[in-house]
């Protein structure tokens, strides 16, 4: 009897620990696509058919209507009565948003559901976000589990022979989602109200960890919000605590000019002003520094500050005999000064290091179209 038993029950107990993996049915495999608005991430969960059957049957034309029926219908299983189409085949298609989104305009909170369609010959089709994502296709069907309906127009498209699903006219803060399948398209918008806020709320966070123990993060907290004048005084308490913060802050060129940038956005110019001077005269602000403050302010087209920014250079860097000519000269250029800029080149290329060699035609260049115009 023992030997009898052994069998059975090991059997009985590899059966209860799970399923045995099969090839999913109607050969109709499994896919997944993911796309990103900014931090939020959207992904789609199907089983994709195909228009031509396993032998070689062609279903283009019954497709839409046929295979897929119009409306609700009755699946004949399970509990519901009156079920969509599950937009795939197999067990449900599902969509997942790790925030909160507007689909079509229309609110709808971060998570994961089950994606339906009521598709219509000639009416718009009802696209269908349900809170029951785990049953299997639509057999379990409740419109009471419905979080969001929305509708929208399907439209011809080129032949697809397999159900696809896609993301398109991608934007920092919004995306389109599609389904494309035999010779229909089905698309809708997604934004994402507030991609910062999401960023900062993330920022804030690791702030909090072991990234709040290096002020170049704090620093870097700042500069995305200046970048983005976004929530200015948010970003002026990250750049003082990357200045000041006990344990932490750093008073440096960099800090000091995060700062300037942060105050400048605010609209409080003369503070920024002060504070990039002190910036400028800072013990750790090198010639390089200076002279890429000084570049910023030209690409600005603030060409009369950058070329006294220039001369501060020199002033404060007596002992570079190539870089602040360099700055000098590109800063006598921009303010129609052609006799300083010219013999500030001349001293430049004099003076030309060896790691710059290189690019001596191309300073040569500057200096003869100089002379020529």
């Amino acid at each position: 009897m023992k030997k009898i038993l052994l069998p059975l029950l090991v059997c009985f107990a590899w059966n209860a620990s799970g399923q045995l993996t099969f090839p999913p049915d109607a050969d109709n495999e499994k896919s997944r696509v993911s796309q990103w608005i900014g931090p939020v991430e959207i992904t789609i969960t199907y089983n994709s058919p195909n228009v031509h059957t396993d032998d070689g049957a062609d279903r283009t034309g019954h497709i839409w209507g046929d295979l897929v029926p119009y409306g609700f219908t009755d699946p004949r299983f399970g509990t519901s009565k009156s079920s969509p189409w599950r937009a795939g085949a197999n067990e449900n298609t599902t969509i997942s948003f790790s925030h909160d989104v507007k689909i079509e305009g229309k609110e709808l909170q971060a998570g994961t559901y089950g994606f339906f369609i009521a598709v219509e010959r000639e009416k718009p089709w009802t696209l269908i976000f349900s809170k029951n994502s785990t049953s299997w296709g639509h057999y379990f069907y409740d419109e009471k589990d419905d979080a969001l309906r929305v509708q929208v127009n399907a439209k011809d498209s080129e032949f697809t022979e397999w159900l696809t699903y896609g993301f398109e006219n991608r934007l920092p803060n919004t995306c389109t989602a599609y389904l494309q399948w035999e010779k229909k398209k089905i698309a809708f918008k997604i934004d994402v109200e507030d991609v910062n806020g999401i960023y900062l709320a993330g920022i804030k966070n690791d702030l909090k960890g072991a990234a709040g123990f290096d002020w170049k993060n704090w620093q870097s907290a700042a500069i995305f919000c200046a970048s983005n004048n976004y929530q200015l005084e948010e970003a002026l308490k990250f750049a003082e605590a990357a200045i000041s913060m006990r344990f932490v802050g750093v008073e440096n060129f960099q800090t000091l000019q995060t700062k300037a940038s942060v105050l400048e956005a605010m609209g409080k110019n003369d503070e920024a002003s002060a504070t990039m001077n002190k910036a400028l005269r800072h013990s750790s602000a090198g010639v390089f520094d200076v002279h890429t403050y000084a570049k910023q302010l030209l690409s600005e087209g603030k060409k009369e500050k950058a070329l006294e920014i220039f001369k501060l250079n020199k002033e404060l860097h007596p002992e570079e005999k190539f870089v602040t000519y360099v700055g000098l000269a590109r800063g006598y250029t921009a303010n129609n000064d052609k006799k300083n800029a010219i013999k500030n080149w001349e001293i430049a290329i004099k003076n030309l290091p060896a790691d710059q060699k290189m690019y001596l035609p191309q300073y040569e260049a500057e200096l003869k179209k100089l002379k020529e115009s």
